[in-house]
C-alpha cells in the first residue's frame, strides 16, 4: 500500500455496546468533546463514531437514536440478537469499511485511554496498517483476572497461537487491513488472532486502563472462557494432538502393565481378576484417546465452518450517509444500498 497517507483521514470509531445505558451518555459526550478539540485538526470532518448495539435488552438503542438525531457525529447499527463482542466489532468494522480511511475500535466504557488516539493516527500516517493498543499494566484488574490473563497468554503461546501480548481490542486498522479482514470467512471469529496473520506493517501504542466508573463489565468468566476457547480452536489443533499423544502414552503404559501382570502370574502372587480388569481399562482408554484425537483432527477443522450459518443480521441502522438506508445480507458481509429515506426505528 502507498505509504503516503492523507493528513486528515476519515476516521470511524467503532464501539460495540451491550446493555450500556448507564454509561452511554457519558461515553458519547466525552467522545463528542474529544473529536471537536483534540481530533479536530487530525481527522476529516466526515469522521464518525459508530456504535454497534449487540442485541441489548435495555434502553441502549433508544439512547443511540437520540444521539444520532442530535448530532451527525454519531451513527449506529443494531444486530438482531446478541452475537458476542467479537462479532459486534466485526460488524461495525465491515459497516465502516467502505467509508473510512482507518478505524479505531474501543469499548463503550472508555476504560482504554482515548488520549493516545493521536499516537495511533501518527503511526497510521507513517504507513502502518495495523496499530495495536498494548496495556501498560493490569493494576486495575483484580487478582483472579491478572492471574488468568497471564496464564491465558502463556497457554496461547504454548499452543502456537500468534498473539500480541497484553494487546486489547483497542487498535487501529487501515482500509487495506479491513479489506483483508473481510476475506476471513470463518464463523467463530477471533479478531485478536486474525489481525497478526494479515502480515501488514504494524506498530504499537501503549496505554493505561482506568477504573470503570459507570455500569458493570459485560465480560463474565463464562464469556472470557468462551473467548479463550474460540482463540484456541480457531488457530491451533495442538490440543487434539496432545490428546492423541496422551492416548499413545496410556497405551504404552498399558503394555507395560500387561508385561507386569504376566510376570506376576508366573513368578508372583497375583490377585484374582485384578490384572485382566486393570489391563483392559488402561488399554481401551488409550485406544479411545487415540481414536478421538485422530477423528477430532478432521472433525474439529470442518464442523463449525461446514454449517455456513449467517454470521449476524443487522435489524436497524442509523446512518448519515446521504439519507440512504443500509441492509445487510444473511451472511453479514455485503451491503446493499437503496435510495430511500433512512429509518430510525
Amino acid at each position: 500500500m502507498d505509504q503516503t497517507r492523507a493528513h486528515h483521514p476519515v476516521l470511524y470509531l467503532v464501539i460495540p455496546c451491550y446493555n450500556e445505558e448507564q454509561g452511554l451518555g457519558v461515553c458519547a459526550e466525552t467522545l463528542r468533546e474529544y473529536f471537536r478539540t483534540t481530533l479536530r485538526e487530525l481527522v476529516s470532518p466526515d469522521s464518525r463514531v459508530l456504535f454497534v448495539d449487540d442485541g441489548s435488552t435495555d434502553n441502549t438503542w433508544g439512547i443511540l437514536q437520540a444521539l444520532h438525531a442530535g448530532d451527525t457525529l454519531f451513527e449506529a447499527v443494531r444486530l438482531s440478537r446478541n452475537r458476542g463482542h467479537q462479532m459486534a466489532l466485526y460488524a461495525g468494522m465491515m459497516e465502516a469499511k467502505d467509508k473510512a480511511d482507518c478505524v479505531i475500535t474501543i469499548d463503550a466504557d472508555l476504560q482504554q485511554d482515548i488520549r493516545v488516539m493521536p499516537q495511533f493516527l501518527a503511526q497510521y500516517s507513517e504507513g502502518c496498517d495495523v496499530v495495536y493498543g498494548i496495556r501498560n499494566s493490569r493494576k486495575t484488574d483484580g487478582f483472579f483476572k491478572r492471574w488468568s490473563a497471564t496464564l491465558y497468554y502463556k497457554m496461547m503461546r504454548f499452543l502456537g497461537v500468534d498473539l500480541v501480548e497484553q494487546s486489547a481490542d483497542y487498535r487501529l486498522l487501515s482500509a487495506q487491513a479491513l479489506e483483508e479482514l473481510a476475506e476471513y470467512r470463518e464463523s467463530n471469529l477471533f479478531i485478536r488472532g486474525i489481525v497478526p496473520t494479515l502480515g501488514l506493517k504494524s506498530g504499537a501504542v501503549h496505554f493505561d486502563v482506568r477504573e470503570r466508573t459507570l455500569g458493570t463489565s459485560k465480560y463474565t468468566l463464562r464469556k472470557m472462557t468462551g473467548l479463550a476457547a474460540d482463540g484456541i480452536t480457531s488457530f491451533s489443533i495442538r490440543p487434539l494432538r496432545i490428546i492423541m499423544v496422551l492416548g499413545i502414552l496410556i497405551s504404552v503404559a498399558s503394555l507395560i502393565k500387561i508385561i507386569h501382570a504376566v510376570w506376576e502370574a508366573y513368578f508372583g502372587t497375583p490377585i484374582s481378576g485384578w490384572a485382566s480388569l486393570t489391563v483392559s481399562i488402561w488399554f481401551l482408554g488409550g485406544v479411545n484417546f487415540i481414536a478421538l484425537g485422530i477423528i477430532g483432527e478432521y472433525i474439529g477443522r470442518t464442523y463449525m465452518e461446514s454449517k455456513k450459518r449467517p454470521r449476524y443480521f443487522i435489524s436497524d441502522t442509523l446512518l448519515h450517509a446521504g439519507g440512504e438506508s443500509v441492509t445487510h445480507d444473511s451472511a453479514g458481509d455485503n451491503a446493499q444500498k437503496d435510495a430511500v429515506p433512512e429509518k430510525e426505528s
